[in-house]
C-alpha cells in the first residue's frame, strides 16, 4: 500500500460518514487557538507548527461536506433560482 492509496483511503472513509453537530465549528475554533497560540510563540519552529496546523484546520472547517462548502452551494442555487441579485 502506497501512501497516497492510504491518504485517498482515509479521505474516502471521511466523506462516507455523518457529519456530527457543530464539528466544523469545534475545527474552526480549534484552528483559531492553534493560531492564535503560533503568535505568542516565542520559538520559530513553534510558529510554523501551529501556524501550519491552525491554517490546516480551518481549512478543513472550511471545505467539510457540513461547512461552509455547503453554505455557499445552497446560496448559489438561491441566487441561480430567483434570478439577479439587485445590487444596492
Amino acid at each position: 500500500m502506497t501512501l497516497e492509496s492510504t491518504i485517498n483511503e482515509f479521505k474516502k472513509v471521511d466523506a462516507q460518514r455523518a457529519d456530527f453537530p457543530g464539528e466544523h465549528l469545534v475545527v474552526l475554533g480549534a484552528g483559531v487557538l492553534l493560531l492564535l497560540a503560533a503568535g505568542r510563540s516565542r520559538s520559530f519552529l513553534a510558529r510554523i507548527a501551529a501556524g501550519a496546523a491552525g491554517g490546516a484546520l480551518i481549512g478543513r472547517a472550511a471545505s467539510g461536506t457540513g461547512g461552509i462548502a455547503r453554505l455557499a452551494r445552497g446560496l448559489q442555487g438561491v441566487r441561480g433560482a430567483g434570478g439577479a441579485v439587485p445590487k444596492r
